[in-house]
């Protein structure tokens, strides 16, 4: 069998531990973490956001190791400038308006482009990054891969605040993304080549430089042999950066295993998937979503049961049913989202939310 190859991304806050607010100071921690981190760290558009990236991994225990490390460097590299680092797709309280932006002529031309849809996109999100054979089974599988992919946004729903206000969203990051183009479930596609004749008609048209400026929640990725999910919020702890990756793995090993066995997964049209991502956006794993096949509303609990129960048989070839059993920890103690909002219920105060946050990013790590 191929070897399915992890990498992981993830975008954090840069904190000031006095106001709490969100510090455009990101650049010091990017230049710091170059002689060690080298190209593993890396600016965002925003001067507040800071993204690190891990090597390609083998394996779920290499991507942790990793995923760890980095954290570990990227909090002792904030704590020399008196910053703290914070994982949650929104900041609870800054104001977009008050962000400063990265000076590079690619965030340049895009702010020069969509103004402040661009602007406004202040937000932190989980990329990850699994290894294909080839980009037409890459096709085949995301095709396939689209219809879980509310079921897993759930579980990485981490942003109920925006510019201090409960939004009623358990992912309001979502919805701030939704105003770029190119976003969302996207359709599916015939072939690999049908998929690339779509990217070269958008660049011809002068509508994108690059497959990089398809932001789907899931994409054949434009450089590499991956296929990449981009609808999580960044979750709190590494432990469910971890689960999530490894739920991810699984299923697209699951569904290339029925591939090889002439078993074809149903498609489902975009149109359909995208009422089950509203419904994780706004409820998380407290709500419902559709079963499509049975055409009725099921609990979340009672899916991510028989999502967990599809991918079993691959777990321990995997080598990850540890780390995605941990899953059931995140439904009995609730998402980022459900425990942010706990601390605002019992606080009414959100800088005590943003605490909660920065000590829940080093969890299991100091």
């Amino acid at each position: 069998m191929p070897v399915f190859t992890l990498g992981i991304e993830e975008e954090f806050q840069t904190i000031d531990p006095e106001t709490r607010e969100l510090r455009s100071h990101m650049s010091k921690i990017v230049d710091g973490g170059k002689i060690i981190l080298q190209e593993r760290v890396k600016a965002e558009m925003h001067q507040a956001v800071v993204e690190v990236g891990t090597n390609i991994c083998t394996n779920i225990h290499e991507a942790r190791e990793e995923v760890t490390f980095l954290r570990r460097e990227i909090m002792e590299l904030a704590d020399k400038q008196n910053l703290r680092i914070a994982a949650a797709g929104t900041h609870p309280i800054s104001d977009w308006v008050d962000q400063l932006i990265t000076p590079n002529p690619r965030y340049d031309q895009l702010i020069s482009e969509m103004r402040d849809v661009a602007r406004s996109n202040l937000i932190f999100g989980l990329h990850v990054h699994v290894g294909i054979p080839s980009r037409n089974e890459g096709l085949e599988i995301m095709n396939a891969v689209r219809y879980f992919l509310p079921h897993i946004y759930a579980l990485s729903t981490n942003s109920p605040f925006w510019c201090g206000r409960d939004t009623g969203f358990k992912s309001y990051r979502s919805k701030v993304f939704d105003k770029f183009p190119r976003t969302g479930i996207p359709e599916y596609f015939n072939t690999a080549n049908e998929y690339d004749e779509y990217i070269k008609l958008l660049v011809k048209t002068n509508c994108i430089d690059d497959g990089k400026k398809i932001w789907w929640d899931i994409r054949l990725h434009p450089h590499f042999d991956t296929v990449e999910f981009r609808i999580c919020d960044i979750p709190m702890r590494v432990d469910e950066t971890i689960a999530l990756a490894a739920l991810m793995q699984a299923l697209v090993v699951k569904i290339y295993k029925l591939m090889k066995q002439n078993l074809n997964f149903r498609l489902y049209r975009k149109a359909l998937i995208s009422e089950n991502k509203w419904r994780a956006a706004r409820y998380g794993i407290s709500g419902k979503l559709i079963d499509f096949g049975r055409q009725e509303e099921v609990e979340y609990n009672v899916l991510a049961q028989e999502l967990l129960d599809f991918v079993d048989d691959v777990l321990d070839e995997l080598g990850s049913r540890k780390e995605v059993e941990y899953i059931h920890q995140i439904l009995q103690m609730g998402t980022g989202a459900d425990r942010q909002l706990a601390v605002w219920e019992e606080t009414q105060d959100l800088k005590k939310v943003v605490d909660y946050i920065v000590a829940e990013t080093s969890y299991g790590i100091r």
